[in-house]
């Protein structure tokens, strides 16, 4: 990853993330599964107050604490589960960021109910995810078929409404191949959870490809029609332009369909 993100995050994903996020300056950040703490740092370097990077991954966190001494930033960062933050207390956050994280937790619906504890008021809370409609671990997959004298790129798409726990293989070299459990959601629950949490949807974005990554990858161009990764901006309920003011109990219980 280095201090840029890889290739899908530097140009695909963060531009959109980031642009959604908009400035930090004097803002307190959290970043969620932040894994080396490259944007953690980033943030505390653009005039974050404070920024602090969680990840339940204790050898992530040693790393990001081995690349902050050698290049301080003022970033801090905390091994912990997201689901479970109770050294922070209620409203300790203006900024709280999840960077292709949510579809990698378990528990993402404690997570974002603690992602609703802990943001102050006029907060606002920005992540990205896996595309819930496009991209579904083995059950989704590019179809390319050449009538005469075009190409129609699709993408195919199996039992989106079933949700599950899959692993999802890494290889990290000629030899050598790791296993992460990623956890398919659909959108529905996505906003149920945020609902649950108090937090209202803002804006979604859906990132597109930068000309690096259209060069680079061979799903490139197919990106750039059919995205692959979704942006979410969410903010306290009775607050919804994210500009400091009172928070609301939630929304009204609307009755449960039949």
């Amino acid at each position: 990853m280095g201090e840029r993100g890889d290739l899908w995050h530097r140009a695909l994903i963060d531009p959109t993330l980031l642009a959604v996020l908009g400035s930090v300056r004097g803002c307190r950040v959290l970043d969620v599964a932040c894994g080396n703490g490259y944007l953690t740092r980033r943030f505390r370097r653009q005039g974050a107050t404070r920024a602090v990077g969680v990840d339940a991954s204790l050898a992530s966190i040693r790393l990001a604490r081995r690349r902050e001494v050698r290049r301080p930033s003022g970033a801090e960062f905390v091994h912990g589960d997201s689901a479970r933050l109770a050294r922070f207390e209620d409203g300790t956050f203006d900024r709280i960021v999840a960077n292709m994280a949510f579809m990698d937790i378990r528990d993402a619906a404690a997570t974002i109910r603690e992602m609703g504890r802990l943001l102050a008021p006029g907060g606002r809370l920005v992540f990205s995810i896996s595309h819930p409609c496009f991209d579904l671990d083995e059950r989704s997959a590019w179809l390319i078929e050449r009538p005469p004298y075009r190409e129609i790129i699709s993408r195919k798409v199996e039992k989106y409404r079933s949700e599950r726990s899959v692993h999802v293989a890494w290889k990290i070299s000629e030899t050598e191949t790791a296993y992460t459990t990623s956890y398919h959601r659909t959108l529905t629950t996505y906003s149920r959870y945020l609902r649950d949490a108090g937090l209202a949807i803002l804006r979604m974005a859906e990132p597109a490809p930068k000309p690096e990554l259209i060069r680079k990858s061979p799903q490139g161009r197919f990106i750039a029609e059919i995205p692959l990764h979704l942006v979410v901006e969410a903010a306290p309920w009775g607050n919804r332009s994210g500009r400091p003011g009172g928070r609301s109990r939630g929304p009204p219980r609307l009755p449960t369909p039949s």
